[in-house]
């Protein structure tokens, strides 16, 4: 691994479970850069721009949403091998990248962190990253944002000629995996399964994700409001030997093999 100094570093708590990426001075001196040359960020319209619900193309590979509410926004990503997203940043929001399945790497404008089954990143808002597959098949994501808003883009750098575009509104119908609604939680909609078949997405109460441990699970992501307005989502990582009590009064999206 490149020696990093500002990009990203190790938190007091959750030292070997979580990557942190936060900006420092090259990424406030790039984004200051293509503000100036007039990039210009988004706004999700959160009940008109229905084509998120879809496959959005990426000449990477696709990425659908697997849970969606009013606060929080979680995509599966798949990227082909020896593709990349492009070197890009999101000013507003929060992002999470939880690695599924696959080999890759994450780089920032410093340096770079090996991405395997079982990498959690935090990247905060501001610093610019791009992950690309390097292993044999599909490196498999998930990419949780907070606050949701698809829109909030910035590309700097990309193999593909997208500089300065904003997000896609090219997608794909995908009527064999819809997102139905979630009856307890408040505008929230959630896809049970990946496109691909290989993992499993289901809200478990806290009380089940610690009474039930279950072989396959991968991540269990808070639903709860706290860490979106914390900036801090305590995620649970059991494919890493994290054994750590999720709050009993609490739902989780738990990803898992299935």
């Amino acid at each position: 691994m490149s020696e990093v100094t500002n990009d990203y570093r190790a938190p007091a708590i959750q030292d070997e479970r979580v990557v942190r990426i936060d900006p420092g001075p090259r990424d406030f001196s790039a984004l200051n850069e293509v503000v100036r040359k007039g990039s210009r960020v988004g706004n999700e319209r959160l009940d008109d721009d229905t084509h998120l619900n879809e496959v959005i193309p990426k000449p990477w590979g696709n990425e659908y949403r697997v849970f969606v509410d009013d606060f929080l926004d979680v995509w599966h990503l798949s990227i082909d091998q020896g593709h990349a997203t492009s070197m890009h940043v999101h000013p507003r929001k929060l992002t999470y990248l939880l690695c599924l399945g696959g080999e890759g790497v994450t780089q920032t404008l410093t340096g770079e962190i090996p991405v395997t089954t079982g990498t959690l990143l935090r990247i905060g808002g501001g610093a610019f990253h791009s992950t690309r597959g390097t292993g044999e098949g599909t490196l498999s994501l998930v990419e949780v944002e907070a606050p949701r808003n698809k829109f909030d883009l910035i590309r700097l750098r990309d193999g593909y000629h997208r500089e300065n575009t904003a997000y896609e509104s090219e997608h794909k119908e995908l009527p064999e995996l819809p997102a139905r609604p979630v009856s307890y939680l408040p505008e929230a909609r959630l896809r049970d399964h990946s496109l691909c078949g290989s993992y499993r997405f289901d809200i478990r109460a806290g009380m089940d994700v610690f009474y039930r441990r279950q072989p396959g699970d991968l991540f269990h992501i808070p639903l709860g409001l706290t860490g979106i307005v914390t900036g801090e989502l305590d995620i649970l990582v059991p494919v890493r030997g994290d054994n750590r009590r999720p709050a009993l009064d609490q739902y989780y999206l738990s990803l898992s093999h299935a």
